[in-house]
């Protein structure tokens, strides 16, 4: 895994993996972000925005069933930017099986191409991330099992004090006859590219 800064703020992850024998391979990273700082409380004001028309279920555990299903109607349509905050303590079995939102949402059009599959922004601070990836779907993690503790700065953390966006293959791909293909093999490097940049305005 190779970091490197880019000329447009953004820090980039590139991903590289070579295997001598067929490999279930499906990295990602788990960085929390909160737009506010790292001393601002609660990412519930931040708003997302994500390039997708589609989640993946899950049941308890946090597996997914397989399904591929609408957000449309849902309190998983952020297909237009949508507070964090809004529905994730709704009555909707979905949220309650895993505390607010942890799910993987299916990518629009993704080709294998890097582009921008979502926008997390801060009324607050005016500031924005963008999410740029290759990968097939992204799992936001709004942060809620979060270990209260302290941290930076003595500052203390707490449940939903920051949030993951975690580029990725479906997880359970393995086991699920419909999700991408995450088995390489020597002619098939693992090879995948995600950015996080942030501009203001």
């Amino acid at each position: 895994l190779t970091y490197s800064i880019t000329k447009v703020a953004g820090l980039k992850l590139h991903y590289h993996v070579t295997t001598d024998r067929p490999a279930l391979i499906n990295m990602t990273n788990h960085a929390y972000f909160n737009l506010d700082g790292q001393d601002a409380g609660s990412i519930l004001d931040h708003e997302l925005m994500i390039k997708a028309g589609r989640y993946t279920p899950v049941v308890e555990g946090a597996i997914p069933t397989g399904e591929l299903a609408p957000v449309a109607g849902t309190v998983f349509d952020f297909t237009d930017f949508r507070r964090i905050g809004d529905d994730i303590d709704s009555d909707t079995k979905q949220l309650k099986l895993v505390k607010g939102y942890d799910h993987n949402w299916v990518i629009d059009d993704a080709d294998g191409s890097v582009q921008t599959v979502a926008t997390l922004r801060s009324a607050k601070s005016g500031r924005y991330m963008d999410v740029l990836t290759d990968q097939p779907g992204i799992q936001f993690y709004a942060g809620n099992c979060i270990t209260p503790e302290d941290g930076k700065g003595g500052f203390h953390y707490d449940v939903r004090y920051g949030l993951c966006l975690e580029t990725q293959v479906y997880p359970d791909s393995i086991n699920q006859p419909g999700f991408p293909d995450c088995v390489y093999t020597p002619e098939r490097p693992y090879d995948t590219v995600t950015v996080y940049r942030f501009y203001t305005r």
